[in-house]
């Protein structure tokens, strides 16, 4: 697998910017044209990162074609949410995000990093991605490329703090995702009484993470089949519960409420065994409708 890191140029994407970017490419926009800049109306950097951000929730392909995801939340009269005020959006997009692996060190670090130390400071994130890159033979990223995508992968999920300047404050209150609550940040001293910044994402019962977007992503991993144990969707690559960070009573809510609303579903515990079984799959997409024409 190749790792792909910057293209952001060190903006978190905003609230607005899929939407906008969106509707810049439907409306036969190109983000490479000098007059991008007046009609997203932001700065050339920006329009830069606008691009980057649509690729890497999968909204654009790599082609600046719109995708079936960007259609669906964001056409102007068929899209389910255009404006992201549902926060099943945001866990969709999140999920997306993981999945596609246009910006890898979200990938990284939901399915791997996270699972050996749900608590860490920036460093210890930024050693396990050098490494990981030196075991896969990647080593032409820039430390300083690295380090920047550390702290634009924080920032995308943590809610600015006191310390925050006023700027950075605006800025990160716009953005997307730390409405999900994944990443918690504490202060702690080290042996020499410096004051170090630590982050913690646990996995939680998740209650605002609707079960139609954990039913949505199980349909959508191509590695399972008609059954799939419980362990592989708590902890296997891309499963629900390493994407959506779950804990296991969480994991099993959502597949209670799944087998509840669709009866080709059957989860089963036999001889400690315990697995998802799919008699009949129902269309992916259609599983999404369902939610938000409820």
């Amino acid at each position: 697998m190749k790792f792909q890191f910057s293209g952001h140029e060190s903006f978190i994407c905003k609230h607005l910017w899929l939407k906008k970017g969106y509707d810049f490419i439907t409306q036969k926009g190109s983000f490479s044209d000098e007059f991008a800049v007046v009609e997203l109306g932001v700065g050339k950097n920006m329009v830069t990162s606008i691009s980057y951000w649509l690729k890497a929730f999968g909204i654009l392909d790599i082609n600046n074609n719109p995708t079936e995801l960007g259609h669906f939340i964001f056409h102007d009269k068929k899209g389910v949410d255009p404006y992201i005020e549902n926060l099943a959006t945001v866990w969709l997009l999140h999920y997306y995000l993981v999945k596609t692996n246009k910006a890898s060190i979200y990938n990284i670090f939901f399915n791997e990093f996270r699972k050996s130390r749900p608590e860490f400071t920036k460093a210890q994130l930024l050693n396990f991605i050098k490494r990981k890159l030196s075991d896969e033979n990647q080593k032409n990223v820039n430390e300083n490329t690295l380090n920047t995508d550390v702290a634009v992968f924080l920032r995308t999920y943590q809610k600015p703090t006191n310390k925050d300047t006023k700027i950075d404050i605006e800025e990160d209150f716009s953005g997307l995702m730390i409405d999900l609550d994944l990443i918690e940040t504490y202060n702690s001293q080290d042996i020499e009484g410096k004051s170090i910044d630590w982050y913690r994402v646990e996995s939680k019962l998740r209650a605002d993470l609707p079960f139609e977007i954990v039913l949505f992503s199980i349909l959508d991993n191509e590695s399972y089949g008609k059954s799939v144990s419980f362990k592989e969707l708590l902890i296997g690559h891309n499963s629900p519960g390493s994407i959506f960070a779950l804990n296991e009573e969480g994991l099993y809510n959502k597949i209670e409420s799944i087998q509840k609303k669709f009866k080709g579903i059957i989860y089963t515990e036999s001889a400690g065994i315990r697995e998802l079984q799919f008699k009949t799959k129902p269309p992916k997409i259609d599983v999404l409708y369902g939610y938000y024409k409820n």
